[in-house]
């Protein structure tokens, strides 16, 4: 049985494409066996080969790290509308750090910071982002920043877990058995990191600084709802292409005042 027909036995959609990865990441014959194995027991192909790409670019992608998703993408599409030469970003719940780096390919001159608590992440952002100028510091969301970082954050970039928590065991086994849990569950309606990050925001942007969230269709009307409680003002943005959706927070008055 050649790759492509053992990929496909395993449940591979995409046999042929995979197995042109594979081959080509294979150091040997051995390797590739490796590899093989470890996409039929059901391993992340982009953990296997160790990138994924993500905006244009290639994203180092260590084992046991959640995989970042093209419909991410919204995020770096959206963020660029509002990232100049000299802004400070912060790519919160960073996992490889994806987002921030497209936002410095694309915009030269960025200061650029990331956060993430789970520890293979973090390293695995510190070698996507340090390389390109990036600090990325390990913690739980805004308590992993400095100080210093408070009131001067133009651009906030957020992939925070979103799955309800009862949806877990209907994602693919991929997702489910080989990515970290903290990067997927985001409690009983999915949403509650959400409402930390709306908790804390307005301390950390800047007074014109603008966040974007990553949620799903369905539950962008509750996340919008969550930081309008919070006296932000939103608006939900989509891209049919990719299936991405995202809310776009700015400040309101409220949030002004705290």
């Amino acid at each position: 049985m050649d790759i492509v027909e053992r990929l496909r036995a395993a449940g591979c959609v995409f046999a042929e494409d995979e197995a042109a990865l594979l081959t080509d990441a294979a150091t040997d014959s051995d390797d590739l066996e490796r590899m093989i194995l470890s996409r039929v027991a059901g391993l992340p192909l982009e953990q296997i080969v160790g990138w994924a790409e993500f905006g244009g670019l290639r994203i180092l992608v260590d084992p046991g790290v959640f995989v970042p998703r093209r419909r991410t993408e919204i995020l770096a599409n959206e963020a660029l509308t509002w990232t100049r030469s000299g802004s400070v970003v912060l790519d919160l719940c960073c996992g490889t750090g994806a987002v921030g780096a497209v936002l410095a390919a694309r915009v030269p001159g960025i200061e650029l910071y990331a956060s993430e608590l789970d520890a293979p992440a973090v390293e695995n952002a510190r070698r996507n982002l340090e390389p390109i100028g990036g600090s990325v510091f390990a913690g739980d969301l805004f308590g992993a920043l400095p100080g210093s970082l408070r009131g001067r954050i133009d651009v906030l970039v957020v992939n925070a877990p979103y799955v309800p928590t009862a949806a877990i065991a209907l994602m693919p086994p991929e997702a489910r058995d080989w990515e970290p849990s903290v990067a997927l569950d985001g409690g009983a309606d999915g949403l509650d990191v959400h409402r930390r990050v709306a908790a804390e925001a307005a301390g950390w942007l800047a007074e014109t600084g603008i966040l974007l969230i990553e949620t799903s269709r369905l539950q962008a009307p509750t996340t919008a709802q969550i930081f309008e409680t919070r006296g932000f003002d939103t608006r939900i943005v989509h891209d049919d292409e990719i299936d991405g959706t995202a809310v776009l927070v700015t400040r309101g008055r409220a949030a002004d005042e705290e």
